[in-house]
């Protein structure tokens, strides 16, 4: 089949290869973003130049002459992987066959940007990832294909998304192209009547409030690690907290209950949470002593 590849980052560029790699289809174009002045040429970008294949990163879709462009491909179908700007229907159906998108949820649960952070937020034990077909509605259309992984206990997003979605997801593109190939692919509506939406999770989502349990507080604390970050207020100061573990612990919520050389615990609403790596405001991310050590901080401080 001809394939044109449409995506970003790491996961566009390594479904690009992917395909590549296994020889079956002939990739006749890769689209992606445009540049961003000030930021690093984007992976995607760069896989294709690597490998000579015609580049284009058109800032709207909606431009007769970017349709007219794609529609001289010739292409079977368009992969998705991996896209964060607008693509209308009517370039979503120039291939032949229509075009398919990645998302790394279980479809419809978990609509928008921060799919990821927000199942381990809310102490889900599985998630996954859908390639489906796409509509005009934020990850609406048809399921093609479905996958569950499950969600540890002690799971950061690091672990959910690059350790089991993304390889996952990667291979499963070329299970999602053999079902293009049979000329039937398949389709499954998605039950509207499950369907969340959540938007990005963003920095004022990732504040610690000391008084919910802990098994709450630690599951923030994972779900936004590395991004954005859960933070607290210590003296005045932000401070990012990152490895944690809950322990079972009592006292006054945000208070200081124990400092030793390598963590310090901070009590919750019922039970509290044990850190031992956190990041200063401006600063890197540091060891919990180091950070006991600069900071000062002493038992009975108060966080948040």
């Amino acid at each position: 089949m001809r394939l044109i590849v449409n995506g970003q980052q790491a996961f566009g560029k390594a479904a690009l290869e992917k395909i590549l790699e296994a020889g079956v289809d002939e990739v006749v174009a890769v689209y992606t973003a445009p540049d961003k002045e000030g930021r690093p040429v984007d992976p995607m970008k760069e896989a294709a130049l690597e490998h000579g294949i015609p580049l284009y990163q058109p800032a709207s879709y909606k431009d007769q002459a970017v349709l007219d462009e794609m529609a001289a491909l010739n292409a079977d179908v368009m992969v998705m992987a991996y896209v964060i700007i607008f693509i209308p229907e009517v370039a979503r159906e120039t291939p032949k066959m229509g075009s398919i998108c990645f998302h790394p949820s279980l479809l419809p649960l978990h609509r928008g940007p921060s799919s990821i952070n927000w199942p381990i937020i809310w102490g889900s034990v599985k998630s996954g990832y859908s390639w489906f077909y796409p509509t005009d509605g934020l990850d609406e259309g048809d399921i093609l294909l479905q996958r569950e992984v499950e969600i540890g206990p002690d799971d950061t997003l690091v672990d959910v998304y690059f350790k089991k979605i993304f390889p996952a997801a990667v291979d499963s593109v070329l299970d999602v192209l053999d079902a293009f190939r049979t000329g039937n692919p398949p389709r499954s509506s998605q039950d509207e009547s499950k369907a969340t939406y959540e938007s990005w999770c963003k920095k004022a989502d990732a504040e610690i409030d000391w008084s919910k349990p802990a098994a709450e507080v630690y599951n923030l604390i994972r779900g936004t690690n590395p991004q954005p970050g859960a933070w607290s207020v210590h003296d005045g100061t932000e401070v990012q907290i990152y490895d944690s573990a809950p322990v079972d612990a009592e006292g006054a919520a945000g208070t200081v209950i124990e400092v030793a050389a390598d963590s310090f615990t901070v009590a919750a609403g019922t039970g509290a949470i044990k850190v031992s790596r956190v990041r200063p405001k401006g600063g890197q991310k540091v060891a919990a002593g180091e950070y006991i050590g600069a900071s000062g901080l002493s038992l009975g401080a108060q966080l948040g």
